[in-house]
């Protein structure tokens, strides 16, 4: 039986099945590995990992873009089909709020095309002044 755990430290992203969901996904499709791994080096990173008795294997992944004090972005968050339904997005979402590094902050925002309902649960709304936002976007940049 496996059991699933969440963890922030460096050494359990295994970065191949991060870039392989990733270069597939709606949002980063194409992102070169290189980009990935500074992205990755640069943010406050989280591996959901599946722990059997013979191995160890990463099912999920989110990570923080971060400041730490006051301002925290959350990008790449992924469960891999196999293992959805499971509980894991919860599990992941528990484990990056209740982290100590963001506790106390200011805003935390975050992007989605088909996950409002997941954010919702843990008290993420629609922008309460989407006129003071801005952006510069470039969707086609790993194209």
């Amino acid at each position: 039986m496996k059991q699933y755990k969440v963890s922030s430290a460096p050494e359990d992203i295994s970065i191949s099945v991060v870039h392989q969901f990733l270069t597939d996904s709606y949002w980063a499709k194409s992102i070169p590995l290189k980009t990935l791994q500074k992205a990755i080096d640069n943010s406050l990173c989280f591996s959901v990992i599946a722990e059997s008795s013979e191995q160890k294997e990463l099912v999920g992944f989110a990570r923080m873009i971060t400041d730490k004090a006051t301002f925290a972005y959350l990008a790449d968050v992924f469960v891999l089909d196999s293992h959805r339904g499971n509980g894991l997005s919860k599990l992941l979402m528990t484990s990056i709020l209740q982290h100590p590094d963001l506790q106390g902050l200011r805003r935390m925002v975050l992007a989605t095309k088909d996950a409002h309902g997941l954010y919702q649960q843990f008290g993420f709304k629609k922008l309460a002044s989407p006129d003071t936002f801005m952006e510069l976007w470039d969707p086609n940049v790993y194209q």
